[in-house]
């Protein structure tokens, strides 16, 4: 795409990754692990949920477990700022 390149300054854009791990007291590289092991969490939970919907009598208290822990990591314990 000519002059697409050079439309958006270097520091824009480096702000649109740091803004919001700042905001909340986490570097780029550090709120990229967080949400990563956030998201990995929340895939398992969902896979348990699957799974408890077919066959009731396994992961009784997995999901709602998981979910609860990390309300507790993410919003409970969170930093305000």
């Amino acid at each position: 795409m000519p002059g697409f390149a050079g439309t958006v300054p270097a520091m824009s854009l480096t702000e649109k990754f740091t803004a919001h791990p700042q905001s909340v007291g986490e570097t780029y590289v550090q709120h990229a692990a967080m949400a990563s092991g956030f998201g990995f969490r929340l895939l398992l939970a969902g896979m348990a949920c699957l799974v408890h919907a077919v066959l009731p009598f396994l992961f009784v208290k997995t999901g709602s477990s998981m979910i609860a822990d990390l309300y507790q990591r993410m919003v409970a314990h969170r930093r305000v700022r």
